[in-house]
């Protein structure tokens, strides 16, 4: 069973990984009408993968006999100026989740909850490589600078990018 406090974090986790999907949607809707569809499939798959972080946490709250609460979502950001700004806000919100993923297993530790604390380590893990996922495409732009030609072969670069097909399968989800 859950603490009251643990149940509440994780609540608010999954509305968390719930807005970082749509603002990933959000993003990619961008990208779409700016005619850079691999830009659009890269928050695409980032979306997804937001989903799919906030059903672990659904699911965990279930199998703890706790009691999932969703709340409304903040309506996202649509318009950006340059594909670098959507790739910096996208770095910021993964490093604000990271805050929060670390929050959560502060809190678990406190409350002296192991098995949270065994679940929340896939987490912890996870954003090292969020982070550096997103960071990636940014130093890459970075160094294309106004280069048409360069967003050009990023786009295509990653358009080549494919969804995680173990992404369930951390959890035992196979």
């Amino acid at each position: 069973m859950l603490s009251q406090k643990i149940q509440d974090a994780l609540n608010a986790q999954i509305n968390a990984e719930l807005l970082a999907s749509y603002k990933y949607l959000a993003m990619a809707a961008y990208f779409e009408s700016e005619n850079l569809p691999g830009c659009a499939n890269w928050m695409h798959i980032q979306s997804q993968e937001e989903r799919t972080h906030a059903m672990k946490f659904y699911t965990y709250i279930n199998n703890r006999r706790g009691r999932v609460l969703l709340h409304p979502l903040d309506g996202p950001k649509n318009e950006w100026s340059s594909v670098l700004e959507v790739f910096e806000a996208a770095l910021k919100h993964e490093q604000m989740v990271t805050g929060m993923i670390n929050n959560l297993m502060d809190l678990a530790i406190t409350e002296r909850d192991h098995a949270t604390q065994s679940f929340l380590k896939w987490f912890v893990d996870e954003q090292v490589e969020e982070e550096a996922n997103v960071d990636a495409v940014i130093q890459d732009l970075k160094r294309i600078g106004d280069s048409a030609q360069g967003l050009f072969i990023l786009d295509r670069e990653l358009g080549g990018r494919q969804a995680e097909a173990d992404e369930g399968a951390a959890e035992g989800e196979e």
